[in-house]
């Protein structure tokens, strides 16, 4: 049997980007490595709900933003409060996307990564 475990996305500011999971989605870590010479660090964060993670990559060398090409790849979350998150996003200014006809929404994370909002049907 073979079953999901986490997802990467690599980050400029390992800081921000902890506090936006956090805030835009309730994510917390639920457990960290750092390189014995603190070149890298990863921290996993999860939902508390499910097994799956997102592991978030900081390289201490790592200046420029990555290069996300056209952004066509994401990640996504059902929720049962769709209509509160949407709020909350719009305020947080982080909607980059919707498709009302579908009933969806995406929002950007600060290295750019798209995450869709999908309501729980």
């Amino acid at each position: 049997m073979i079953k999901f475990n986490h997802f990467n996305f690599n980050v400029l500011d390992l800081d921000k980007s902890l506090a936006f999971y956090k805030e835009a989605l309730g994510l917390e870590p639920v457990r960290e490595k750092t390189a014995s010479d603190d070149s890298f660090k990863l921290v996993y964060l999860g939902d508390g709900i499910t097994e799956f993670s997102l592991e978030l990559t900081w390289l201490r060398d790592r200046k420029e933003p990555y290069n996300l090409g056209e952004c066509e790849f994401h990640l996504a979350f059902h929720t049962d409060e769709y209509e509160a998150l949407y709020e909350k996003h719009k305020e947080m200014g982080v909607i980059c996307f919707e498709n009302p006809s579908m009933g969806i929404y995406f929002i950007a994370d600060p290295d750019g990564y798209w995450i869709e909002i999908v309501p729980e049907r």
